[in-house]
């Protein structure tokens, strides 16, 4: 339910001006059934929705439209674009018992100073619908393989690329030892305190041991979490997930292994609250250095450094290419701008 990962009322109050909310239909609606189109296609605009459902939304009074998020349009009037950014940066707040445990946590995390937190994406599933392999272990990597080629429609995209097309190409999440080389080659010390989200990694704690050995202060919320604190979220995904979330918003620097929406959110989230140095791997020009094994270790870190010189969650413009969503990139659309502000020369 929704109200169990977010704090209903507050959702209701900061959109009460912008959206009618309701919590369950009228009783002359609860027998009907709503309107349900699965033919729906991407890149739709508010016109093309009026367009199909307002006829059919007046005379059955109840709309079903699944999906939506990820098909409607992601250059929409700036009116709209407002709106998103309201609901995902204000009116989207983790219900009570989930953002107390998630701030304490927090708090465990700062206790002894500024952190780095980490998504990654290395659960079993993930390897399997990237296409992807491990890469630490054949025994994993041929376990990968063998439950891809047992359930195809895993695959998420793309179906046609080898393994190391899509590992060059930047479509592999990183593994521990690749996230290992690239926290060292930006200038993590070794006793950086690190904060690491995510599920639980094939092969459990022995996959997270090249980035343990060389950064011992690695904890997630097991580690953290007093005895019992987890347990009324034991086995709900969401919930474990929403307590990382709140974590790693709230560290210094953020950087995922990996896309996905959790890592897109905090993208947009860090930017939308003063652009929080956020990190993204640029996978596709760094990997094939991390092949080389004849370069020196001082110039790989001098060249992985470059690469990421404008990858640190510096402001950048939504509009400066098509196709990006105002939650991920914020700017402009939703961002303070002062029109009177001049520079002089």
């Amino acid at each position: 339910e929704f109200s169990d990962i977010f704090d209903l009322d507050h959702f209701k109050k900061v959109l009460a001006n912008d959206v009618r909310i309701v919590s369950s239909l009228p009783s002359t609606h609860l027998t009907s059934r709503p309107l349900e189109d699965k033919r729906m296609p991407v890149n739709v605009t508010p016109q093309w929705i009026r367009a199909n459902y307002a006829r059919l939304f007046r005379r059955g009074g109840v709309a079903l439209l699944r999906g939506l998020e990820s098909k409607l349009s992601k250059d929409l009037p700036s009116d709209l674009q407002k709106l998103r950014c309201k609901v995902a940066f204000h009116a989207l707040k983790f219900a009570a018992p989930i953002l107390e445990l998630g701030n304490k946590i927090t708090e465990r995390m700062r206790s002894k100073g500024p952190y780095l937190a980490l998504h990654l994406r290395m659960e079993k599933d993930v390897w399997v619908r990237t296409g992807c392999l491990p890469g630490w272990t054949h025994e994993y990597d041929e376990m990968i393989s063998s439950e891809r080629k047992l359930r195809p429609w895993l695959l998420t995209s793309k179906s046609n690329m080898t393994y190391h097309e899509r590992k060059l190409a930047g479509l592999c999440p990183l593994n521990a030892l690749e996230v290992t080389r690239l926290l060292k080659a930006l200038g993590a010390p070794k006793n950086a305190r690190i904060y690491w989200a995510g599920g639980n990694p094939l092969g459990g704690k022995e996959a997270l041991l090249p980035l343990i050995g060389e950064f011992p202060n690695l904890y997630n919320k097991e580690d953290l979490a007093l005895p019992g604190e987890l347990e009324p979220f034991a086995g709900k995904a969401s919930f474990m997930a929403a307590i990382d979330y709140i974590v790693a918003e709230n560290s210094d620097v953020f950087m995922p292994s990996h896309g996905g929406n959790m890592g897109h959110a905090l993208q947009g989230h860090r930017a939308y609250a003063g652009h929080k140095k956020y990190i993204t791997p640029n996978k596709r020009h760094m990997l094939p250095y991390f092949l080389n094994d004849s370069l020196p270790e001082a110039e790989f870190n001098q060249i992985i450094m470059g690469l990421h010189r404008d990858s640190l969650g510096q402001p950048e413009f939504r509009t400066s290419k098509s196709g990006r969503d105002v939650t991920k990139y914020p700017v402009p659309e939703c961002m303070c701008n002062d029109t009177n502000l001049h520079t002089s020369s």
